[in-house]
This record gives structure tokens, C-alpha cells and sequence, in this order.
């Protein structure tokens, strides 16, 4: 491709990550959560890497289940949201997919199904997050009743943090509590750790499954250097410098005249915006890496381009250099951080200009 934006994936970069979620865990098994196109990185790519260490893979619906399933996959993969019409339910069962229950729909519509190989289960309970699932008092009839039917193979007990990533939080704790509680009495598996839990040890002694998802691509949820320096960044993202000029003291770049030059001041222009999944909200100073130094983004980022700050290299010419937007040399979370977001919609936001390379 001619557009020099591109998204370097370092592939053994999140078979580590997933073996390091595996040894914080031990003894449980790992879930890799691929949902959104492996949170931008390219599913059938990554899930391929794994396929020789995987316990299962997670997406979020069937159409991602089946992605994989027709790219050759044939590890389990668990729907999270579940199946949402009857009709899936017979890819389920013929395709090993393990879904997840967290309404009286999908159960009624187990009972009256009729195929082959019986399915696992993840029951899901609503333990504080509000989002999906039984509600305590409701999980152990829900569980009862999928128990008593000959179309489910196994039921493994399944719940969401919702503040894991805030260690000072004490919701964790009275989420794990009240789950464990309620399934206390009932036989199965459990499945509570995400990504943040895996990583601060927020983990019930009786889990068997944890779901690690950011954490694979080498990002951390967690503002703590010291729960993270372990993690190995495995995307880079790039775009050359497409255009260099030296501006005069009080001259602006960009839309809006975002920002004034001191002084005379060099600048450049790279290939990327926000049409290209760089965030728009970026705001002056988001760190970038040039030729082995660090620089920053001036101005406003534009659809197709943003402006960055070459005073460091004065007397040099600058065309074709390489910029960093995030990666080895600039975190994911610093560049989020200035654009007031998350790094998950950093990577789940590239668009389908980046061309992505793979390595090993």
C-alpha cells in the first residue's frame, strides 16, 4: 500500500502475554478474549498464534465465532453475549461453541431445542455490574433448570468485574463475595477474573477460568507501572513524515490555530488521523517517537494528517522519517491519557487504512 500508516503486530509479543496471564493464574485455565477483531490486532492472526497453547478463545457474538471457525480454528470459543436467535443454536452444538446464558430466553429456548451433541454453558450472574445476567436470587433456579436438560453438556459459573481496574475500590471484593456466595452450593466451574483481576491477584482461590483481553495485547488496565512491566507491547503504529516546514514566532498549524509557535519552530506533517483511527482529542504534547527521539503532536489532528514538532531536528532533513504514534517507545495508555480515552478504543479504532504487517 502507498499510504504510509501502518500497524506493526508483534504476534509472539501475545503468545507471552497470554503465557504470563496463564502463570499469574496457575492453576486455572485462560480464556484469550479475541472479541472485536482481537481488540483490533486481527483475530484469525492472533487466534492462529494461539491455537497450540489455548485453553479457548472468547468473542463477543456468532458471526466472530464463525470467522474463526471457517479460518480453521477448532479450539472452543465461548460467546459472551451469547446466541440472540433460536437459529444459532444449531451452529452452536455442531461447531463446539460454548455460549453464554444470561436470560430466561436463551434457556426456554434451550429446552425446546432439539440437536445432536448437548452444549456447554457459561451462566452468567449479575453480580453489581448491571449489564448481563441472573440476579442472585434468580441464579440457582436459572441453574437448575439448564442442570435438569439433556442439551447442555456443562454449566461453568461466569460473572463481570466492573472495577477491578480501581485497586483502591473495595466493589471487587463485595462482587466476588456475593458470587461465590451464590454458587457456592452448586457444582461447576467459576469464571470471574478479567484482565485487571489476573493482573492485581483479585482472584477467588475456586476460579478454574479467567478471561484475560487487554492485557494479551500488551496494555495494561491497571495505572500501576509495577503490574505492567512485565507486559510486552504488540502493536506499533507508524506513518511518515510526509511534509516539512520551519513557521515564524506567533504562527499557528492546523484547525482552529490549536497551537502557536514560541519561537521559529520546525514542524512536519505524518500520514495519519483520524480517519485512520488516530484520536482526534490528541492534544498538544501526545508523545510520539521520531528517529530515536521523543516529540509531540502540535495542533489539531486532522481526518487524513496531524502536524508534529521537529525543533529537534533542525538541521536535518526530515522527509520519510518514521513517527511513532504508540508502541515500543510510546505507551498506548500515555497516548489515551492525552486524548482523555482508553487504549482499548485506540486499538479497536484503527480503520481498514492501516495497513496491518505480521511478525513473529
Amino acid at each position: 500500500m502507498a499510504r504510509t500508516a501502518t500497524a506493526l503486530i508483534k504476534l509472539s509479543a501475545i503468545k507471552q502475554n497470554y503465557l504470563y496471564a496463564k502463570s499469574l493464574a496457575k492453576p486455572a485455565k485462560a480464556v484469550a478474549t479475541i472479541k472485536a477483531n482481537a481488540y483490533g490486532h486481527g483475530a484469525v492472526k492472533v487466534a492462529k498464534e494461539l491455537a497450540d497453547i489455548v485453553d479457548a478463545f472468547s468473542v463477543a457474538c456468532i458471526e466472530e465465532a464463525i470467522e474463526l471457525r471457517e479460518a480453521g480454528i477448532t479450539q472452543p470459543i465461548i460467546l459472551l453475549e451469547g446466541f440472540f436467535t433460536v437459529d444459532e443454536l444449531d451452529y452452536i452444538s455442531n461447531n463446539n461453541l460454548w455460549t453464554a446464558v444470561h436470560n430466561q430466553f436463551q434457556i426456554d429456548a434451550i429446552k425446546n431445542a432439539n440437536f445432536e451433541q448437548p452444549i456447554n454453558v457459561w451462566l452468567k450472574m449479575d453480580s453489581g455490574m448491571h449489564r448481563l445476567g441472573f440476579l442472585p436470587d434468580e441464579y440457582a433456579d436459572a441453574w437448575s433448570q439448564l442442570n435438569a436438560l439433556s442439551q447442555v453438556a456443562s454449566i461453568t459459573h461466569m460473572t463481570h468485574f466492573s472495577s477491578a481496574d480501581d485497586l483502591s475500590s473495595s466493589i471487587t471484593q463485595q462482587q466476588t463475595d456475593l458470587f461465590i456466595a451464590t454458587v457456592a452450593d452448586l457444582p461447576g466451574d467459576i469464571s470471574i477474573a478479567n484482565s485487571s483481576a489476573v493482573l492485581s491477584n483479585a482472584m477467588p482461590n475456586r476460579s478454574q477460568w479467567v478471561r484475560p483481553g487487554i492485557m494479551l495485547y500488551g496494555s495494561s488496565p491497571i495505572n500501576d507501572p509495577a503490574l505492567s512491566k512485565a507486559l510486552m507491547p504488540a502493536m506499533t503504529v507508524k506513518a511518515k513524515i510526509i511534509s516539512e516546514r520551519t513557521i515564524d514566532k506567533g504562527e499557528s498549524v492546523g484547525y482552529n490555530a490549536k497551537w502557536t509557535a514560541p519561537d521559529v519552530h520546525k514542524i512536519g506533517t505524518i500520514s495519519i488521523g483520524y480517519a485512520d483511527g488516530y484520536p482526534r482529542q490528541a492534544v498538544n504534547g501526545t508523545p510520539v517517537w521520531i528517529n530515536g527521539k521523543k516529540s509531540q503532536i502540535l495542533g489539531r489532528v486532522s481526518m487524513d494528517m496531524a502536524m508534529v514538532d521537529l525543533s529537534m531536528f533542525a538541521d536535518q532533513d526530515c522527509l520519510g522519517l518514521e513517527v511513532e504514534l504508540w508502541g515500543d517507545n510510546v505507551a498506548v495508555n500515555d497516548v489515551a491519557e492525552c486524548a482523555d480515552t482508553i487504549s482499548y478504543t485506540l486499538f479497536c479504532g484503527l480503520s481498514r487504512r492501516i495497513s496491518k504487517q505480521y511478525v513473529k
